[in-house]
């Protein structure tokens, strides 16, 4: 079992990966993030995330390439791999089949809409689906927000476990005497095409600075820049059929581009805390004009 201070300092090396998935990340780099000798960080890095460096940063970098060809169409392909932080378009596309099973060119043509969404295998959030189809989506804002420094509890997988990251990052706010009244969740993945039990999500409770003190929990600023806000309410089930009809709808007839830093969501109202599992939130999209 990997130790606190473990977990603390392959965290700060996430907080690093995910601020920018388009810079070098060599292992050098990563493990004087992590203050390890470069072999020590390796092994600390598999057995905290469950995979190897290259590994993870491969995956993350494809799961943001997948959003750009899907969001963004008026970008060559190449562009968008450079944007990810692949540097040729062959290793890029060998990649990309490998995890995907199509070429980008061919992830690009398909009319991701009409498939299947992955999170559908969930009876729950398939039940949500059908009572948020037929909505429309509310009139977005766009703000422009300053970075926002957080506590964090990070956690892998789509459902009530989320709960648990949850309680931990309250018990936390209990003991330190901190207000828990800004509550903001980030959201790694697209569950359209990423199964719900690899999805990465960070449960967040917004702070004035960073702590001094880590352990299981821990600090991150979420970038600041230009978003689109929708206001959105409902049950559990119904928020991963609402992001996709973000997603899939309101953004390709937007004309804006979707931004590589990770959305997130303000709960003012917490399914995941609420005895009944009904929310009230502002769901921000990292853009550009």
């Amino acid at each position: 079992m990997p130790t606190d201070q473990q977990i603390s300092r392959i965290n700060d090396v996430l907080y690093a990966i995910h601020c920018d998935i388009s810079a070098e990340l060599s292992g050098r780099a990563l493990s004087r993030v992590a203050s390890y000798s470069e072999q020590h960080f390796h092994r600390v890095f598999k057995q905290v995330v469950g995979q190897t460096l290259n590994d993870y940063i491969r995956r993350t970098r494809l799961e943001h390439c997948a959003n750009q060809l899907m969001f963004d169409r008026n970008s060559a392909v190449l562009d968008i791999a450079q944007k990810c932080g692949f540097t040729s378009l062959a290793s890029f596309t060998h990649a990309f089949k490998a995890h995907f099973g199509v070429t980008p060119g061919r992830w690009r043509a398909i009319e991701r809409s009409k498939s299947v969404p992955t999170y559908l295998e969930d009876p729950e959030i398939e039940a949500g689906h059908r009572r948020v189809q037929h909505r429309s989506l509310p009139e977005p804002q766009l703000l422009i927000l300053a970075p926002q420094t957080v506590a964090y509890v990070r956690h892998q997988g789509y459902g009530r476990g989320i709960r648990s990251a949850w309680q931990v990052l309250r018990a936390w706010a209990d003991t330190q005497q901190r207000p828990f009244n800004k509550q903001l969740g980030l959201h790694h993945s697209n569950p359209a095409w990423v199964p719900l039990a690899q999805c990465r999500y960070v449960a967040c409770l917004a702070i004035d600075k960073p702590l001094l003190r880590r352990d299981v929990v821990n600090t991150l600023t979420i970038p600041g820049g230009l978003h689109a806000v929708f206001e959105l309410k409902g049950r559990y089930g119904d928020l991963l059929p609402y992001l996709s009809k973000i997603f899939q709808q309101w953004l390709p007839e937007s004309a804006l581009t979707m931004q590589t830093t990770p959305a997130f969501v303000h709960y003012k109202k917490n399914h995941f805390l609420s005895a009944d599992e009904r929310f009230e939130l502002s769901f921000y999209l990292p853009v550009s004009i």
